[in-house]
């Protein structure tokens, strides 16, 4: 049986999974201090699976020493330092640190949609995952390509608008900035606190702004909800269209919480803001939703563990 978690900034979503079916599943929310917390967390929520485990895979946000199953960087999970996830893992499940494999979570979540879902049958694609941040995975010839650093992929920390707005990592200007979940809360409060009436915060409270509070205010026609992810959908254009000047891809993959739960129409959006900006306007490169839904990460996670 494999066990395969994603760990993300709100939530650890963890399956077992036997073949390529999910026999069981576990929803937690992510501990708020992060950090030291997180391996317990995990461990819990495996544990609630109720299955024997033979292997783990578990994806994270940020930079991963595969190698060593260490996650280097990850502010989304306010993790300050070096944390060796595997073996602290390993250690809360009484297993072997051999049978804990970790990469990045949207490097799992791109296995996941090449083998089972939307990338199916694509040689060249970039998987991009919009959530609490903004993460990529991208597949080169049939091949997940994870670069000798482990940076591959951090597209939420390309620049799109130099001295902009100011990312979780202490950037500026970066995709995450104007396109994850959290830095759209941040904007969206400071706006608030500034005067201007928005059902995002109504909605949210002093609750996370999740994405289904996007949804709602989104629904009805809140103008900060608006404007946001306006800005978002331009951010994701710029950035994709440089991608696809640089590696030359022939599929994005759009998926990740807050990117799923606005669905097509959002892709859609995306699509017309790649489009405007590609080097070659003639080019097909189709935007299209990330299949596997809220347990692709999981998913690909237990496939990384095979």
């Amino acid at each position: 049986m494999l066990v395969g978690v994603d760990l993300g900034g709100t939530k650890i979503q963890a399956v077992a999974l036997d073949g390529t079916e999910v026999v069981a599943k576990k929803r937690l929310a992510t501990p708020a201090a992060g950090g030291e917390e997180l391996p317990a967390a995990i461990a819990s929520a495996i544990r609630e699976l109720g299955v024997d485990i033979d292997r783990v895979g578990i994806g994270a946000p940020g930079v991963i020493d595969v190698a060593s199953g260490t996650i280097v960087r990850a502010p989304n999970l306010n993790v300050a330092s070096t944390l060796p996830l595997t073996t602290a893992v390993a250690a809360a499940l009484g297993i072997s640190s051999a049978d804990v494999v970790l990469d990045n979570d949207v490097n799992a979540g791109a296995l996941a949609e090449q083998r089972l879902g939307a990338a199916s049958g694509s040689r060249d694609a970039l998987c991009v995952f919009v959530g609490t941040g903004v993460g990529g995975g991208l597949v080169l010839d049939g091949t997940i390509r994870r670069g000798p650093r482990g940076l591959t992929g951090e597209i939420g920390h390309v620049v799109v608008r130099d001295g902009g707005r100011r990312c979780g990592c202490g950037g500026l200007g970066h995709l995450e900035a104007y396109a994850g979940r959290r830095c759209l809360e941040d904007e969206a409060r400071r706006l608030h606190e500034g005067g201007r009436q928005t059902a995002l915060v109504r909605i949210a409270g002093d609750g996370r702004m999740k994405s289904s509070v996007f949804e709602k205010a989104l629904d009805e026609g809140d103008e900060v909800a608006l404007a946001l992810l306006g800005e978002a959908v331009e951010a994701l254009g710029a950035a994709l269209a440089s991608a696809v000047a640089l590696v030359d891809i022939e599929l994005i993959v759009l998926g990740g919480g807050l990117a799923g739960r606005l669905g097509a129409p959002f892709a859609a959006r995306v699509d017309d803001a790649l489009r405007a900006r590609l080097f070659v306007p003639s080019l097909q490169v189709p935007v299209v939703p990330a299949a596997l839904g809220d347990l692709g990460g999981a998913v690909g996670a237990a496939l990384l563990a095979a």
